[in-house]
């Protein structure tokens, strides 16, 4: 099993980003989807999940109406659309299968800054 992020960079408050996790060794289809973010000193933290069934989304409160999860099975990839970015957005994104964040690869440096 393997999750690869991608897409991070630098950009100013306001701006979006559009990151990628492509999935190798199994098929995202089956499983339920996670992002996490982890602050520079800080914990992980949940961002976003998406069902494996109904493609349902959920979101924590602090990305809400700011960030979009999303997946595209046939190139067994996972998105997040992130928009409006603020400074405390900036953190290291992961993807994973579970919700603990344990099967996560290497992750993808977004940094909010002007």
């Amino acid at each position: 099993v393997q999750l690869q992020a991608s897409g991070g960079g630098l950009v100013q408050p306001g701006g979006s980003l559009r990151l990628s996790c492509e999935a190798s060794g199994f098929h995202i289809s089956n499983y339920w989807m996670y992002w996490h973010r982890q602050a520079p000193g800080k914990g992980l933290e949940g961002v976003s999940s998406i069902d494996s069934e109904d493609s349902s989304t959920y979101y924590a409160d602090s990305v809400k109406g700011r960030f979009t999860i999303s997946r595209d099975d046939a190139k067994n990839t996972l998105y997040l659309q992130m928009n409006s970015l603020k400074s405390e957005d900036t953190a290291v994104y992961y993807c994973s299968m579970d919700a603990g964040g344990r099967s996560r690869g290497q992750g993808t440096l977004v940094t909010v800054s002007s």
